[in-house]
């Protein structure tokens, strides 16, 4: 069993990167942290950006894992993900670990910005942004041609350290099982809570036999 830190990043940067510090050195074994833009109109607070953080950890700690719980791909551009996240994978020696999710609520990460907050377009970018992801994580030329997404012959050097790539975690809440199916198609699920619904759902998919990539 190891156990992270599941950390809002409603503060300012140097608190962060000093919170994962002291994290590793009390002995946790992850810090994991939220991807918010923005709190909301009635929640004026410091916001640190997730991926500037786990770039300053990657080169401050040695031991524990480090990656974000969730970001919500839909409003992220993919090939700038997959820069990122191989970033802090090669600077903390493979130890990054890839959460992702539709983003909540919608109307603070996508309506606040004059995006779309239809949750079947919010999860078909997503899905999508897995493929473009992933394929430019392999450090071969890659093509897509997507609904939401386009690349032509790009080539993501360095790889990441961690092979055959970055571990994906996807966000579920129970009772929506979309999420949880999703997940199953990946390496993890992270839970807004555990419930016994949410036990048996993650068995359902587990017998389904739809393991992860």
């Amino acid at each position: 069993m190891r156990f992270a830190l599941h950390v809002p990043n409603f503060a300012e940067p140097g608190e962060m990167v000093e919170m994962g510090v002291v994290a590793e050195a009390s002995g946790w074994d992850g810090f994991l942290l939220w991807d918010h833009l923005f709190a909301g109109p009635d929640f004026p607070v410091p916001i640190a950006d997730p991926w500037v953080v786990l770039g300053g950890l990657a080169a401050r700690t040695n031991r524990i894992s480090l990656g974000t719980a969730v970001t919500p791909l839909a409003r992220r551009r993919p090939q700038k993900i997959a820069r990122e996240s191989v970033t802090v994978d090669q600077l903390s020696g493979g130890r990054m670990l890839l959460g992702v999710g539709l983003g909540n609520p919608p109307d603070d990460e996508y309506g606040a910005f004059g995006e779309s907050t239809d949750l079947h377009v919010i999860a078909a970018r997503l899905d999508e942004a897995l493929e473009v992801i992933t394929g430019l994580w392999s450090g071969q030329p890659f093509d897509h041609n997507g609904e939401h997404f386009t690349v032509r012959g790009a080539q993501f050097l360095p790889a990441p350290l961690q092979q055959p790539r970055i571990p994906i975690w996807v966000a579920c809440q129970i009772p929506n099982r979309a999420p949880l199916a999703r997940a199953a198609r990946w390496d993890g699920v992270i839970l807004a809570a555990m419930t016994d619904e949410g036990r048996c759902g993650i068995t359902r998919c587990r017998r389904s036999g739809r393991g992860g990539r």
